[in-house]
């Protein structure tokens, strides 16, 4: 009984704790704050900033609508771009890519000696395990594996002072940047040059190598940390890279002999 009479005092109290903070709303929303002037000069003066933001846009707008209207017969071809048009702009690009051809070859020789030079240390440390113990006074019995190990030793001082490491990142790089700057600059000079591209065995070669650059870097940072699996694969890639830009070549040097058919010097 005691508790069914406590509970008609609790909800009596909720509604009134209710009906109090309603009215405390309606009181706060009825009467204004005495500081909504500073609020409208605030608004007033964004206005006034957009505005003044506002105003040279639109001198801005108006002053380059003309250009644009006129972009139409800029960007035709047939001699509208002058020397960019020309012979010499148009071999730039087969001109780099048989240099890069050669320093895919190159950068493949100094990737193999630095593999080499890694693989040989990774042999010294296994040959060295198997050698005989010491005996109590810290002497060790002579094992015709010593010379093997030094002849190894030698090899490998060898490979590492060629820096083949270092000079196979640098080409790398080189191949990355150049080889995708390259590749681009040839199809925009096509177009600029015929007003369209054409689509076949050269174009389709070009974006797969491009693409197999960017990938066999992108397996750089796991094989920094000793990654063999991403070592086989950035080997695959530059492999698969190397036959396709071989088949690549003589596409090519068709489409050098139509650059000498229909452009003229310079």
């Amino acid at each position: 009984m005691l508790a069914q009479a406590k509970l008609p005092t609790q909800r009596a109290q909720r509604i009134s704790v209710a009906r109090c903070a309603r009215k405390l709303c309606i009181a706060c929303v009825a009467r204004p704050s005495g500081n909504s002037a500073p609020s409208t000069s605030l608004r007033s003066s964004l206005d006034g900033v957009k505005d003044q933001m506002g105003r040279p846009l639109l001198l801005a707008g108006a002053t380059i609508a003309p250009l644009l209207l006129q972009a139409s017969s800029a960007l035709a071809k047939d001699g509208e771009y002058g020397l960019l048009e020309g012979r010499t702009v148009a071999l730039i690009h087969p001109a780099v890519m048989l240099f890069l051809f050669g320093g895919t070859l190159y950068a493949g020789f100094l990737g193999y000696q630095w593999k080499r030079a890694r693989e040989l240390g990774e042999e010294i440390r296994e040959l060295k395990k198997s050698l005989p113990a010491a005996s109590p006074d810290g002497e060790r019995p002579s094992s015709p594996t010593d010379s093997i190990i030094a002849q190894k030793e030698a090899e490998r001082k060898e490979l590492l002072k060629g820096e083949y490491r270092d000079k196979h990142w640098w080409w790398g790089s080189l191949l990355l940047s150049s080889g995708i700057g390259i590749a681009i600059e040839g199809c925009v000079n096509t177009y600029m040059r015929t007003g369209r591209l054409f689509p076949g065995p050269h174009l389709y070669a070009g974006a797969a190598i491009v693409g197999l650059w960017a990938a066999a870097a992108a397996l750089v940072p796991a094989m920094q940390k000793g990654d063999q699996n991403a070592r086989n694969a950035h080997i695959a890639l530059n492999a698969a890279n190397l036959a396709l830009f071989a088949w690549q070549l003589p596409t090519g040097f068709d489409i050098v002999g139509k650059v000498f058919q229909f452009t003229s010097w310079p």
